[in-house]
């Protein structure tokens, strides 16, 4: 039996050839592939690779070579409509019946392909002509270069109606695929056909395996919508493709994140920048389709929203819609953009760093679903706090998978605990007396209540403040990138105080100094013997490899554990006002900024094992 070409891509699609092989060879990664011994030899060293990136297997020591339909086929003797129909069955398909009309569509998808293709060298042609100056002119107004146009193989719809019909033609692909292909439109009142794309930029949109299956595009002049789609067909749905798939597909496999932009210049703008595994949805919201294709290469793609409030709306819908689906160890997570910019705007002002910290803060479901509903809820009286309660409970009742249902009922409970039980805050309310308690066998009496834990750098004598000017004084170029931070840095001794003024100062005129260059200017302004002293105390105090014999890997250890130290204790004082605030005038916002701000505590905390 012949199988459409499609239907078999689909099951390569779902199943990955490590998650087939894995099942029966023991594979371990090394790079970007996976080795294990032989299923076909006897062997020792591992022979035997396998490659999803490229979705075969090779085994060296006896040069069998295939796919996940060879592989069952040549290890456990099926033939290969079994092993289609055991592998469909995993992938959740049902095997399509071999029919004269099975194999007419397979041929017509084929046709349009190819139609598909041609249309998109047409539009790339026409993008470089004098004809497509004033789209061009708009891209490279976007920041566009010309390698950027012919990566992302842009191009321009001429205004004339007849231009693509009649290069389609030249070519041997009449009208009836043409309008087949969704390239061209036939009225009802028997005037000619017309192209679809006219007097627009044009971005090609390609399936999984990089070929192209339909087009979005943007008005250049005139009435009509500013962006449109191709018409959805067997070959283009827009609800269940992605701009940008096959190139994201391939970076997740080499580690990157996949990030969910909202269009097609965000993509562009996105990859130009270095993060290759942005992808868009073609002018819907996000699906749940679309996050099932996703995890099948990735287990926690990050969804970009505007930081406004439509935006913030957005990001709890697109919660609720995809909360249902999350299985163990796939998820999503949300991350909000400075309002009023979108990330092309973020990175040609600010560079890709500043997209970098969008990023690496985005929040779980978990956290944007107790926003939403602590957004809908009066939590200022005990019915709309159990109101809370009860919608969160709702909410994990609707996750489909039992564990993860079960771990989410537990996180919500923690937090409505955490919220509305501060006993332990209040204890230590100045004005009030606390009930006598009997003192714990072996418990000091009158103990200060315990602060966070040190880290183990500050555990060996050293206040994180101090070991944070050492550092800088072994390595200054440290100070650029957290000027403003370490400007607000307290001290107590004499000599710090005035070793840190000088640092400052110093670093903020020439930030370029190292510690040769810094100690010269420490000595011409009379601060030699002060920066001597310090050194002393450090080694006292057992850590005298901070005088600038540090390893490179030591010093950054220790910088970003005092760091740590430095942020729970202003967190702390943050959330001492925050929960009085919490107490006297209660609100979703401030209940918010405190459970931020105990799970970033606590997230320092479980980093240096407190």
């Amino acid at each position: 039996m012949r199988y459409p070409p499609e239907f078999l891509d689909e099951i390569r699609a779902r199943l990955s050839v490590s998650q087939v092989v894995g099942r029966s060879v023991s594979l371990q990664r090394r790079g970007r592939e996976f080795v294990g011994l032989s299923p076909f030899n006897k062997e020792r060293t591992p022979s035997f690779t396998v490659n999803d990136e490229k979705g075969f297997y090779h085994c060296f020591s006896s040069q069998e070579h295939g796919d996940i339909f060879t592989f069952l086929m040549k290890t456990q003797g099926l033939s290969f409509a079994e092993a289609v129909e055991r592998l469909a069955g995993e992938a959740g398909l049902e095997v399509p019946k071999e029919t004269e009309q099975a194999r007419e569509q397979s041929r017509h998808r084929a046709d349009a392909l190819t139609a598909l293709e041609g249309a998109c060298r047409f539009f790339q042609a026409e993008l470089k002509s004098a004809g497509g100056r004033p789209a061009l002119d708009y891209l490279r107004s976007r920041g566009l270069d010309d390698d950027a146009v012919e990566t992302f193989r842009l191009g321009f719809a001429p205004a004339d109606s007849q231009a693509l019909l009649k290069a389609l033609a030249g070519i041997g692909i009449g009208e009836e695929l043409a309008i087949a292909a969704g390239l061209a439109r036939k009225p009802d009142d028997g005037r000619a056909a017309y192209s679809f794309f006219r007097n627009r930029v044009v971005f090609p949109v390609a399936d999984a395996r990089d070929r192209v299956v339909g087009f979005g595009a943007r008005l250049m002049a005139g009435d009509g919508p500013k962006y449109i789609n191709s018409a959805d067909s067997p070959l283009f749905q827009k609800g269940q493709l992605l701009y940008g798939l096959s190139r994201a597909r391939r970076a997740a496999h080499d580690g990157a994140p996949v990030i969910v932009a909202e269009g097609y210049m965000d993509v562009i703008a996105l990859v130009r920048a270095g993060f290759n595994g942005a992808v868009a949805p073609l002018g819907t919201a996000f699906t749940e389709h679309q996050a099932q294709l996703i995890w099948r290469f990735c287990r926690d793609p990050v969804v970009c929203f505007d930081g406004d409030d439509a935006g913030r709306a957005a990001a709890g819908r697109a919660a609720e819609r995809l909360l249902p689906l999350l299985r163990p160890d796939h998820t999503v997570k949300v991350a909000l953009l400075p309002a009023g910019q979108d990330p092309d705007d973020l990175i040609r002002g600010h560079g890709p760093r500043a997209m970098a910290e969008v990023i690496g803060a985005a929040r779980s479901l978990a956290d944007v679903i107790w926003d939403l509903e602590c957004a809908r809820h009066h939590l200022t009286t005990p019915e709309g706090r159990a109101g809370l309660q009860a919608a969160l409970e709702a909410q994990a009742g609707r996750i489909a998978d039992a564990t993860v249902a079960r771990f989410y009922r537990q996180e919500f409970t923690e937090r409505v605990r955490r919220a509305f039980q501060p006993a332990a805050a209040d204890a230590g309310r100045p004005g009030e007396r606390r009930p006598w308690r009997p003192a714990r066998r072996g418990a000091r009496p009158n103990a200060a209540p315990r602060g966070p834990r040190p880290s183990r750098s500050a555990a060996a004598g050293l206040a994180p403040e101090r070991l944070i000017l050492a550092a800088l004084l072994a390595d200054p170029r440290r100070f650029e990138a957290m000027a403003e931070q370490i400007g607000e840095l307290v001290y107590e001794h004499p000599d710090d105080i005035a070793a840190h003024r000088a640092l400052c100062s110093a670093l903020m005129q020439h930030p370029d100094l190292d510690s040769s260059a810094l100690s010269d200017h420490f000595a011409q302004i009379g601060l030699e013997e002060t920066v001597a002293r310090i050194g002393e105390r450090i080694r006292a105090e057992g850590v005298d490899w901070l005088a600038g014999t540090a390893a490179p890997e030591q010093l950054d250890d220790a910088w970003q554990r005092a760091w740590r130290v430095v942020e729970v204790r202003r967190i702390e004082r943050e959330l001492a006002d925050v929960s009085r605030t919490l107490r006297e005038r209660p609100s979703a916002a401030v209940l918010a900024r405190q459970q931020a701000l105990l799970a970033q505590r606590d997230r320092y905390r479980q980093m240096d094992g407190a």
